[in-house]
Formats: C-alpha cells, structure tokens, sequence
C-alpha cells in the first residue's frame, strides 16, 4: 500500500539512504518554482559505478520498503549517472568526472533554493 509522502519526507528518505551508505557532496535543490515536473532534486557523487548502483539501490530499496515505488529509475545497468524519479522527488546519482560535466547544480541553482543535505525532523 502506497502511502502519502510530503516532498520532505521523500527528501529526507532519499538523503538518509545516501548517507547511510557514503554518498558523497549531497545537495538538495528545491525546483519546485521552476518546474512543474519535481519540487526536488537530490543530486549525490559516488566513487564508482559500483557505488553509485549502490547508492542508487538503497534509495529505490528505502522508498519500496517505505510503501513509495520509484516511478522509474534509468542509468541502473552502467552506474555512470542513475536517476531515481520519486514524483515528488527526484533523485540523481553520479560518479565525479559526470557530475563535474553536467553540472546539474548550475543548470538548476540560478533561481533554485538550496535546502541543507541534513533536514530538520518534525
């Protein structure tokens, strides 16, 4: 059964699921002003593409076992850059050199408001 999840409760379940496995460089980006389609990004460096399948996995496993199916996940088979779409949230996973490329946060930090990794519990 699905249950009703605010943004910041997905936020939240996406970081702590990224923290607890050493995400590295987390940033939450709150787009909710800028697009229709998330009011979150999550974006989160992993070492490898091991890591980064890693990481990846635990945040779909944690949203699964929290009642909350991803809506869809690409990226999973090369762990170069993997995207978990949690509706609300929207997670993206990268290792260094991709990051570093794309520079997701630019594209979006122009007018986006940056929340800390870290948000407060209610």
């Amino acid at each position: 059964m699905k249950k009703t999840r605010s943004p910041n409760d997905l936020t939240r379940l996406a970081v702590d699921a990224l923290e607890e496995l050493k995400g590295l460089d987390l940033r939450v980006l709150d787009v909710s002003r800028l697009t229709p389609i998330t009011d979150a990004m999550v974006i989160c460096t992993g070492t490898s593409s091991r890591h980064v399948k890693s990481l990846a996995e635990a945040v779909i496993e944690r949203a699964k076992r929290d009642g909350h199916r991803p809506r869809g996940v690409e990226g999973l088979d090369q762990g170069e850059w993997v995207l978990v779409d949690l509706g609300d949230v929207v997670v993206h996973v990268m290792q260094a050199q991709t990051r570093a490329f794309y520079q997701l946060e630019k594209l979006w930090d122009f007018d986006a408001a940056e929340a800390p990794a870290r948000l407060q519990r209610g």
